[in-house]
């Protein structure tokens, strides 16, 4: 139900203003009586469905730092009870609490938003977005539909280029001076790797030593059927695969954040699932290719150095109802490869090092900062120089 809602009023533009206006003004008068508590800060990560990226990371990050071992953290979820989480409180996202909160803490940490959809930040409010990724697909009010995106309210936007920062200017109504570039606290770890931890991760995976890694990460699609399911159905031939490949690769498959379910899918010693392992920073640590298709977790993976392949087997209808920032056919190293056929020839033919120059040249071009970005984006929201 809840998200049948949410397409309703992400596509319907009629009620998604009489909604925002209406919540909008009722809380922003609620506000008035709730007084503001500097030591609490609220969190959310992918709308409350996770507890994950750079929201996790920065959260982590303070809870064990002398200096902020004092202040209370709340994090916000769809499903509490699912969640264990030490040295902070948990509350349902969407809630009377969660608003009440919100309208309470000094600080705000999202890897989308807090606000969910309104706007009634009190001005003495410190909110920090780390986004979850930009740069391939359109977003935000770039999207066919979509004029609601104002995150004029926020106080520190992370990004990781110029490129980056022109895109959430302009389609996210970003302004200048609420810019860090930093790079996002979620990929610091991927600035710093070696062999033990790669060897560790496949042990914890129970992957053969003498197999090599292909991390399958689809985007999100959105939904066909009015926000009833969010559902992902790749067009390929698991027997296919396994018999090109299985002698060399083993495939990890991973989904979106907001994929439902997968289809036309089925796992065995050759594809297994790692959707839900905890940490996807280790799987792209251990991936010896990456495929994808327009998910900005290229941006990530190129910070490694490694091949990733864009399998777009509907590039074409996307292009046309989403639409892109860049011209991938011309600007990932690989190309758009359409068909489950493109892409294992390209995987069996591949020269792996002449891939890796390539990823250097794209990571150069769209990678300006990362590493300390946790770090970084602390100071800058408690203003430590």
């Amino acid at each position: 139900m809840k998200s049948k809602l949410e397409y309703i009023l992400k596509h319907n533009l009629l009620i998604q203003q009489i909604y925002k206006i209406t919540l909008s003004l009722f809380f922003r008068f609620v506000g008035l009586f709730i007084r503001t508590d500097e030591k609490l800060i609220l969190l959310n990560s992918f709308g409350g469905r996770k507890y994950n990226d750079s929201p996790k990371v920065i959260f982590e990050y303070m809870s064990n730092h002398v200096l902020y071992k004092d202040l209370t953290y709340v994090w916000a979820f769809e499903s509490p009870q699912d969640f264990d989480i030490l040295n902070a409180k948990k509350i349902k996202i969407d809630s009377w609490t969660y608003f009440i909160t919100a309208l309470k803490a000094k600080y705000w940490i999202s890897s989308v938003n807090i606000e969910r959809g309104l706007k009634f930040k009190k001005k003495n409010t410190i909110y920090l977005n780390t986004w979850h990724g930009a740069g391939t697909k359109k977003i935000g009010n770039a999207v066919a539909g979509r004029k609601d995106f104002d995150f004029s309210n926020v106080n520190i936007m992370l990004v990781q280029s110029v490129y980056e920062k022109k895109i959430f200017r302009k389609d996210f109504l970003v302004q200048n001076n609420d810019f860090l570039l930093s790079g996002f606290p979620r990929s610091d770890e991927l600035f710093y790797t070696d062999k033990d931890q790669i060897e560790q991760y496949k042990k914890e995976l129970n992957i053969p030593s003498n197999k090599k890694i292909l991390l399958y990460a689809p985007t999100w699609r959105d939904s066909i059927n009015g926000g009833q399911s969010y559902d992902i159905k790749p067009p390929i031939n698991i027997n296919k695969w396994q018999n090109q490949l299985g002698d060399e690769y083993i495939v990890l498959f991973r989904t979106h954040a907001f994929t439902t379910k997968v289809l036309n899918m089925k796992f065995n010693d050759f594809v297994r699932d790692a959707s839900s392992y905890e940490n996807l920073n280790h799987l792209l640590k251990i991936a010896d290719i990456v495929i994808t298709d327009y998910s900005t977790l290229v941006f990530d993976y190129s910070i490694l150095e490694k091949p990733f392949l864009c399998f777009g087997y509907d590039y074409c209808r996307y292009k046309e109802e989403r639409g892109f920032y860049l011209d991938i056919e011309k600007e990932y190293p690989s190309g758009v490869l359409k068909t489950e056929d493109e892409v294992l020839k390209y995987i069996m033919e591949m020269d792996y090092e002449h891939e890796v120059e390539k990823v250097r040249k794209f990571k150069m071009k769209f990678i300006e900062a990362g590493g300390k970005a946790t770090e970084l984006s602390v100071k800058r929201m408690f203003n430590i120089s």
